[in-house]
């Protein structure tokens, strides 16, 4: 069974009423790294045996100016290849310092190359334009574009979350693989929400999602 991971209920609905498919369950982890963590841990405690996938979705804010060409833009939809903690470490001003010692955990989470060959090929057949790369999972969302443009530097950033590295580090943690696709709400700059397309995001991510749950095949 493939577990459908979102952050929130109306990230959510547009794979509610889906019965076609793999076999999947529906399951609201909440938002931020932390809610996410205990809700799917303790989901993954209840029945892990019957969870073949985690795939976790949802929506995105896509880093402005990104490196060769290869950014995101509002509603792509991106998959992504790894997941950093972004903001976990010493925060400067213009950077963040990673722990060192006794303090250093990790921060890097790769996600299951297999599916994500999978998922790119499927929805390129659907002329779907995706992006792939590194994802930024922060614990408080970026309201300026000077802290964007810093993390994405800092981690070669494609977009953020709030959610994804939680998700990866947990899957880990149960030896569950683990598929991540997120569509571009908004582009992370100084905070217009007349310029967000959160709607529509939604939307597109939940029919890429349910091609996924259509054709993807378990490994």
């Amino acid at each position: 069974m493939i577990l459908l991971v979102a952050a929130t209920e109306m990230e959510a609905l547009p794979l509610a009423g889906k019965t076609t498919g793999q076999p999947h369950a529906l399951f609201v982890a909440g938002v931020g790294p932390l809610e996410t963590a205990v809700r799917l841990t303790r989901r993954l405690c209840e029945g892990r045996r019957d969870v073949s996938l985690v795939l976790n979705f949802g929506v995105a804010g896509a880093y402005a100016g990104a490196y060769a060409g290869s950014g995101a833009g509002l509603l792509d939809i991106c998959l992504a290849e790894s997941e950093v903690m972004g903001d976990f470490g010493i925060c400067y001003e213009e950077s963040v310092a990673p722990f060192d010692g006794q303090l250093a955990g990790r921060s890097v989470f790769s996600l299951d190359q297999r599916y994500l060959s999978q998922a790119w090929e499927i929805l390129a057949t659907q002329d779907y334009g995706c992006k792939k790369g590194v994802f930024v999972t922060v614990n408080g969302a970026t309201a300026t574009a000077r802290r964007g443009a810093m993390l994405r530097a800092a981690h070669s950033g494609l977009c953020e979350n709030m959610e994804g590295g939680a998700v990866v580090r947990v899957c880990a943690e149960f030896a569950v693989p683990c598929l991540e696709v997120r569509c571009v709400s908004n582009m992370v700059e100084d905070r217009n929400l007349g310029n967000w397309q959160l709607a529509a995001a939604v939307h597109k991510c939940g029919q890429a999602v349910s091609l996924l749950i259509d054709n993807i095949v378990p490994i």
